[in-house]
């Protein structure tokens, strides 16, 4: 049997679940969880923001532990290996974007946490290609952040070739803000943290910011014009795009990795004009985390992580709704 815990209704206090898992498949491992971030989308998927949670629920897609059970067909991990797991649990493995690498483009990969009990618990299960490995040296207490937060801000580096001579601006110094800031500052790139809090300001030059922008300042964003080669947004709420894009440089790009619900208003000629784009990513694929994870331990990138034991976990999800997260929260077993 599995300890969890889960929300039975939608927005509810996590409780004490137990279930059989059955048996381990031959693909699968069997993690012993040992710390398990709590990211933004468990509180989505806790309030079913985006139509898709069913329940009970047991939330958990951070996870690092070590190898427990691995089942017979497994040969790429090992008992007692210190691996960490994301948002996804396994992927089809047969489609044209598993074929060419891209798993985390899988249209029916499944989620740790989307009809899939995840890592709030002292196991979880998941097949062996979607659990990787961590290196050796690597903080485990801050890790698990980095497989979803830090993936879902990294991804887009590789995935457009970013050179390290690019301008590159980041709305949002939060929990996945704070480790965009580290990455692109240890790529090699000129970063502008975009806040509206004076307080995070001294935070984000610790962090690699080279400078600061006000992003509730107009005449500020209209100095900006023509400035930056890339805009990552991190945010989840509904902001003046036009007034961002109007920063871009020429072939500049707003990417989105925040998961904003309202449309998107954009005004056509903003982009044309520039020949700016628009886009957004998920988390990336297994290849993509091992290369993050090297590149985060080459450079000392760690999330910044307060830390709640297991059983605290409804305070911890009441700290995370606050706000005042600085700027991850770890689970303990």
């Amino acid at each position: 049997m599995i300890s969890a815990y889960a929300a039975k209704d939608m927005g509810g206090e996590l409780q004490p679940f137990e279930y059989d898992p059955g048996e381990l498949g031959e693909n699968e491992v069997e993690i012993d969880v040992k710390y398990c971030g709590i990211c933004h989308s468990d509180l989505s998927m806790l309030d079913n923001d985006w139509g898709m949670t069913s329940y009970p629920l047991v939330p958990g897609h951070e996870v690092v532990g070590t190898v427990a059970k691995v089942g017979k067909k497994v040969t790429n991990l090992t008992i007692g290996q210190n691996v960490g797991l994301g948002w996804h649990a396994g992927y089809c493995n047969h489609c044209a974007c598993c074929q060419s690498g891209d798993h985390n483009l899988c249209a029916t990969a499944a989620g740790t946490i989307v009809h899939h009990h995840g890592g709030f618990a002292d196991k979880v299960r998941a097949q062996a290609n979607s659990v990787i490995a961590i290196p050796e040296g690597m903080d485990l207490e801050s890790a698990g952040p980095l497989f979803c937060g830090g993936i879902t801000v990294f991804n887009p580096l590789v995935q457009f070739d970013i050179p390290p001579t690019a301008k590159v601006g980041v709305i949002g110094i939060g929990g996945l803000g704070h480790m965009a800031v580290q990455f692109l500052n240890a790529w090699g790139c000129e970063v502008t943290a975009f806040t509206s809090s004076e307080a995070k300001i001294k935070e984000a030059f610790e962090l690699g910011a080279h400078h600061t922008l006000n992003s509730r300042d107009e005449n500020a964003l209209e100095a900006a014009a023509g400035q930056f080669d890339l805009i990552i947004s991190t945010v989840n709420v509904k902001l003046d795009w036009n007034l961002y894009i109007n920063t871009l440089a020429p072939k500049g790009r707003l990417h989105f990795v925040g998961a904003t619900l309202e449309p998107l208003d954009i005004g056509v000629f903003g982009l044309i004009g520039a020949q700016r784009q628009v886009s957004g990513s998920p988390v990336g694929s297994p290849a993509t985390i091992v290369k993050m994870l090297d590149f985060a331990k080459r450079h000392n990138i760690q999330p910044v992580v307060e830390t709640f034991p297991m059983a605290k976990v409804n305070d911890a999800l009441k700290r995370l709704r606050s706000g005042e997260a600085k700027y991850r929260i770890v689970l303990t077993n």
